[in-house]
């Protein structure tokens, strides 16, 4: 296990919903933060350039799809 009892989740979770971090969380602001940001779920290495690729080809058929139905 993690060390993590039952009754520390309990604790944690009351915390936490006393905190509410979530109504103070903004996200990113600035164009440049958005962009990092939406990189995060990207691992590094061979798999994020897979996708990066595979998103593009994506992007250039769904493009092409529209094109074709005007």
């Amino acid at each position: 296990m993690n060390g993590w009892t039952k009754e520390r989740r309990e604790k944690q979770s009351l915390l936490i919903h006393r905190w509410r971090p979530w109504e103070q969380s903004t996200g990113p602001r600035s164009e440049e933060g958005k962009v990092a940001v939406s990189n995060n779920a990207l691992k590094h290495g061979a798999r994020s350039k897979q996708t990066k690729e595979l998103r593009s080809i994506l992007a250039e058929l769904n493009h092409w799809r529209i094109e074709q139905k005007v």
